[in-house]
C-alpha cells in the first residue's frame, strides 16, 4: 500500500497539538510521543470504546480491521477520534495470521514497517529480558556453592518467533567455563512479564519499580529472589527507556493511532499499553481500542487486570461479529464457512449471545458490529439485525474493508449515540480480597460458564508458594486457548458442562498479576504447516504478501 498520499508525521503530530520537541521522528511515517503528564481531567471527558469479538476462527474476526474503520467513521461525522492499538509480532506475520494492521481501505500506514521491526520496540524487550537472564545466570554462575547460590530460576529466555524447538531447551552444556547446566526455554515476546510490565506501567518510575519487583527466582532458603536483590533495575529500565514511548502512525485516512504494545491475550493480558491509551484520550474525544481474541480472553483482562490498575472506564463495548465465525460456532464445516449458510448462522448465534452476557456483567452497553465480507448474503446479514432487534441490542454493519471509513458511519453514529450518556462504573468478575482460587473459579464460572475447575499437583504447590508470599490480593491474567470456552481448542461447540483444569501458576510480581496456565497452554507457539513466511517476498523493492 502506497504512502504518497499519507501526511507526514510532523503534520499529525502539528493537528493533535503535539509540540516538536514531544517528537522523536523514525523516518517521514512514523514517531514517538512523550508528553509532559497526564490531563486528567480530559482523559475522564475523553470516550474510551473497546472492541472486542465473539469466539473466532483462526483467521480471527478483523477486530482492527473494524476499529480503523470505526475511527475513520467517526472522523468523517467530525469527531476527534484516535486509535489505541497493539504492536503486531513477527510470531503471528510470519506464522498464521500474517500482518496485523487491518485490510483493504482500512489500515494503518506505513503497514509493512508497522508490522516488521517498526520503531524497534519488541526488539528492545526482547533484549531487556535476555539481559536479564544472562545477568540472572551470571550471578549464580559465580554464586555456586556460596549461601546465595538459587535453587531455582523462573526467568525464562525470549524470542518474537514462533518455534516449538525452543520451548525447552537445556543451557550451560559441558559445564565449567560454559555456565552451570539448566533446563529452561523460550517464550514468545508477547508472552514476557516485560512485556507486560510495559503495557501496565504509567511512567518510567513505575516502570523502574515494577523491574525492581520481578520474582526471578528463589534463594536456598526458599525466599523470593527479586531483580532488586540483583542490583541490574537500572540497566534493564535504560534498555527499555524509549520503548515506553507511544508510537504515532495514521490510517489511510489520515485519523491518528497510537500502537504500542503486544501481549497476547491467550497467554498474557492482551491490551496495548496504558500510557498509549491515556495518551490517546487526552488528544482525542472517541478513542478506540481492542482487546485480542474474545471477549472471555482479552475483555476480560481488560476489565478486571487493565481497567482495575489503570482506573480506566469503557464507554461502550463493540462487539464484532462475522457470518463466517457464526457459521463455525454454528456446526458448519471450517472448509464451508466462506459458503451461504442462513441455517448455521442462525445456529451459531449461540456463541454471540455467550459474548453479550459476557460483555454484560461487566455492566457494559454493546454495539454488536458485522465486519462485512464481500460473501456475505443479504439474507444472512438480515439474520443477525433481526436477531439483534428482538434483543433490544445495538447492531451496524461494517464495510470499511471495501469502503473505508464511508462503510463504517452507520457504526459510527450508534457509538455517538449509545455514549451519550456517561457509563456505568465496570463491575468486576472478583474482588482484590479474594483467594487466587476463587477468582480462578469466578472467572471460570462467571465468563466461560464452567461447572468449576481443577487444580493440578504443580499448580497447587504454587498456591501454596503463593499464599506465603502474601500475593493473594493480584489479579489472575487466565492462559488457555482462544478456539473455546473450555480449555481445550477442539471443544468450539462446547457451551455447559465442563471444568477448566489449572497446570500452572506463575507468578509475576513486576506485572503485578498470577498467570493461570490451562490445559497445557503453551507460551511459545509453533508454525502451521504452511507458515504465512511461505507467501512474503520482495518484489521490485517491495514487499509482497504481508497482510
Amino acid at each position: 500500500m502506497t504512502t504518497s498520499h499519507i501526511q507526514p508525521i510532523t503534520r499529525l503530530a502539528d493537528q493533535l497539538g503535539i509540540a516538536a520537541d514531544q517528537l522523536i521522528t523514525y523516518g517521514k511515517y512514523k514517531a514517538k510521543i512523550q508528553l509532559p503528564g497526564f490531563n486528567e481531567e480530559k482523559i475522564r471527558q475523553s470516550k474510551l470504546i473497546l472492541v472486542t469479538s465473539i469466539t473466532p476462527t483462526r483467521a480471527g474476526n478483523g477486530k482492527t480491521t473494524s476499529s480503523i474503520g470505526l475511527a475513520d467513521g467517526l472522523r468523517r461525522l467530525g469527531k476527534k477520534s484516535i486509535l489505541a492499538l497493539r504492536e503486531p509480532s513477527l510470531g503471528p506475520c510470519f506464522g498464521m495470521k500474517g500482518g496485523a494492521t487491518g485490510g483493504g481501505a482500512s489500515q494503518l500506514v506505513p503497514a509493512d514497517e508497522i508490522n516488521l521491526h517498526f520503531t524497534g520496540d519488541f526488539h528492545a524487550i526482547s533484549s531487556a529480558n535476555n539481559m536479564l537472564a544472562a545477568l540472572l545466570d551470571n550471578y549464580n554462575y559465580f554464586s555456586q556453592g556460596k549461601p546465595e547460590e538459587l535453587k531455582d530460576i523462573f526467568w525464562r529466555r525470549v524470542l518474537d518467533v514462533n518455534d516449538r524447538s525452543l520451548r525447552y531447551i537445556i543451557t550451560g552444556l559441558h559445564g565449567g567455563k560454559n555456565g552451570l547446566p539448566a533446563e529452561t526455554g523460550f517464550d514468545i515476546t508477547p508472552a514476557s512479564e516485560l512485556m507486560a510490565i510495559l503495557c501496565l506501567s504509567q511512567n518510567l518510575d513505575d516502570l523502574r519499580q515494577r523491574i525492581d519487583d520481578i520474582m526471578l527466582g528463589t534463594t536456598a532458603a526458599g525466599l523470593p529472589f527479586r531483580t532488586s536483590d540483583l542490583q541490574t533495575s537500572g540497566a534493564i529500565t535504560a534498555l527499555l527507556k524509549d520503548a515506553m514511548l507511544p508510537n504515532l502512525v495514521q490510517t489511510l485516512e489520515g485519523t491518528p493511532a497510537l500502537v504500542h504494545g503486544g501481549p497476547f491475550a491467550n497467554i498474557a493480558h492482551g491490551c496495548n499499553s496504558v500510557i498509549a491509551t491515556k495518551t490517546a484520550m487526552e488528544l482525542g474525544d472517541y478513542v478506540l481500542t481492542e482487546a485480542g481474541f474474545g471477549s472471555d480472553l482479552g475483555a476480560e483482562k481488560f476489565m478486571n487486570i487493565k481497567c482495575r490498575k489503570a482506573g480506566l472506564n469503557p464507554a461502550l463495548s463493540v462487539l464484532v461479529v462475522t457470518t463466517q465465525s457464526l457459521k463455525l460456532h454454528g456446526n458448519v464445516p471450517y472448509g464451508q464457512i466462506k459458503l451461504p449458510n442462513p441455517e448455521g448462522i442462525s445456529t451459531g448465534m449461540r456463541n454471540l449471545q455467550r459474548h453479550l452476557d459476557i460483555l454484560h456483567s461487566f455492566g457494559q452497553q454493546v454495539l454488536v458490529v458485522l465486519n462485512q465480507y464481500h460473501t456475505d448474503t443479504p439474507d444472512e446479514i438480515n439474520i443477525i439485525r433481526n436477531w439483534c432487534e428482538q434483543k433490544y441490542i445495538a447492531f451496524a454493519v461494517n464495510n470499511a474493508f471495501a469502503l473505508g471509513g464511508e462503510g463504517a458511519l452507520e457504526a459510527a453514529e450508534k457509538i455517538i449515540s449509545l455514549t451519550s450518556e456517561a457509563s456505568e462504573p465496570v463491575t468486576f468478575t472478583y474482588q482484590d480480597k479474594d483467594s487466587v482460587e476463587e477468582k480462578i473459579k469466578q472467572v471460570a464460572t462467571k465468563i466461560y460458564k464452567a461447572d468449576g475447575i481443577i487444580l493440578e499437583k504443580k499448580a497447587k504447590q504454587k498456591l501454596k508458594f503463593i499464599e506465603a508470599g502474601g500475593w493473594q490480593h493480584l489479579p489472575i491474567c487466565i492462559a488457555k486457548t482462544q478456539y473455546s470456552f473450555t480449555d481445550t481448542p477442539e471443544a468450539i461447540h462446547t457451551y455447559d458442562h465442563f471444568t477448566i483444569t489449572v497446570d500452572d501458576l506463575i507468578v509475576n510480581t513486576g506485572a503485578g498479576f498470577i498467570v493461570a496456565v490451562c490445559g497445557e497452554m503453551m507460551r511459545m507457539p509453533g508454525l502451521p504447516e504452511k507458515p504465512a513466511a511461505l507467501q512474503i517476498d520482495m518484489v521490485k523493492g517491495k514487499i509482497t504478501g504481508l497482510s
